[in-house]
Parts: C-alpha cells; sequence; structure tokens
C-alpha cells in the first residue's frame, strides 16, 4: 500500500517539479550575459528619443527606457559644430523633430527646397555637380529647445533648416563632411523616419 501511494505522489509531484525546471531555465536565460546600458531621456524621462554622438558620428535611437535599439553611422558638419547661422555647423544640445518630409518617397529621390522631386540621384549626376549637397529620401526637420543655445535670433536651428535627412553613396560615413546637417544613409534614414514621430526628442553631443 505504501509503495503504491509513493508511487501516486510521485506522478503528482513530478509535473510540478519540471515545471519548476522549465521556470528556472527561462530565469536563467533572461539573465545570462551582462545587463544593457540603459540612458534614459534626460529631457523628458521616460520618452523614446534620438541620440547624435558627434565625436563618434553615430546616431543611435532609444526607446522608453533608454536601451539603445539601433545604431547607425551618420555623417555631421565638416566645421564642427556650432550654432550661429552661416556657420554650416551641426548645433549642439536638445532639439525635436518638428517636422517629416518625404513620406513614402523612393530612395534616392532628390528633395529640392523642402519640395520631393520626380528627379533620382545618381552618381554620374554627383559627379556633374560635386559640391552640391544633395538632400535625398527623407527629412526630420529639427527646432531648437535650448533658448539663447540652439533656439531663437541667429542662432535657430529651424530658421538654419537643420535637417537629419538622407545623401548619396558619395558621402564619406563616419566623417564630417555635411553643411550642418546630419546626414544619413538612405536606408537608414527611412528606417528612423518609420520609427520617429514628431516631437521626439533629439540630442546633439559634441562628446560622445
Amino acid at each position: 500500500m505504501r509503495a503504491k501511494f509513493a508511487v501516486l505522489l510521485a506522478c503528482l509531484v513530478q509535473p510540478c517539479l519540471a515545471a519548476v525546471d522549465d521556470a528556472a531555465l527561462v530565469l536563467q536565460a533572461q539573465t545570462d550575459g551582462p545587463l544593457q546600458a540603459t540612458h534614459p531621456n534626460a529631457r523628458h524621462y521616460g520618452a523614446p528619443w534620438v541620440w547624435v554622438g558627434v565625436k563618434s558620428q553615430t546616431l543611435r535611437l532609444l526607446d522608453d527606457w533608454g536601451r539603445i535599439q539601433k545604431e547607425f553611422t551618420v555623417s555631421t558638419a565638416k566645421n564642427g559644430v556650432g550654432e550661429t547661422s552661416g556657420s554650416y555647423q551641426t548645433p549642439r544640445g536638445w532639439h525635436a523633430v518638428c517636422e517629416k518630409l518625404g513620406a513614402g518617397a523612393e530612395a534616392n529621390t532628390i528633395i529640392f527646397r523642402r519640395q520631393v522631386t520626380p528627379w533620382k540621384y545618381t552618381p554620374e549626376l554627383h559627379v556633374q555637380y560635386p559640391n552640391k549637397d544633395w538632400i535625398l529620401t527623407r527629412i526630420l526637420w529639427l527646432c531648437g529647445q535650448e533658448p539663447g543655445l540652439n533656439q531663437g535670433g541667429n542662432v535657430d536651428s529651424y530658421d538654419r533648416a537643420i535637417y537629419i535627412h538622407g545623401a548619396g553613396d558619395h558621402v564619406p560615413w563616419g566623417r564630417p563632411s555635411s553643411l550642418g546637417c546630419v546626414r544619413m544613409k538612405n536606408r537608414d534614414v527611412i528606417e528612423l523616419f518609420d520609427a520617429v514621430p514628431n516631437g521626439t526628442d533629439v540630442w546633439i553631443d559634441e562628446n560622445s
């Protein structure tokens, strides 16, 4: 009788033990390896944001926990950082995406004076106009959030038409080369455009 009871008890307990083992395996899978660093939005805590590193020539897309979801290689201004109108420098500090232009346009579509054109960028076209700062595919138009630094007067990023925008294959990615904007590869700017709504905070950081 005791032997039968022991067998019955084992049959009842075994599924529970198996469930505990499965839970332990799941917990181990979640905690194996180093924890991902977080960089919460210092402007609006708990909101997704974009972090542009001038030193590293990168653009990072972060979620609401401050975890890096994507990292792209970019090209900022060849004249370095600065906010003054006419300097052709990339402005520093906190910005926001104020307008998005070019939705649905094919990669390499030329955007001229903020209008989507029927024309496409080609390497041959660049050879004809080597000094042209081609604005392609998508525009995320930035406005400054810091009065006196990048908002108002002759330091206003929006009035300076500071964009995150697509650019051609001639761009030396990972090196400063633009006239002030943040240049991205066309496929990358499409991905960013689709992921980032108007109002998203953008921090342009000269030291990262």
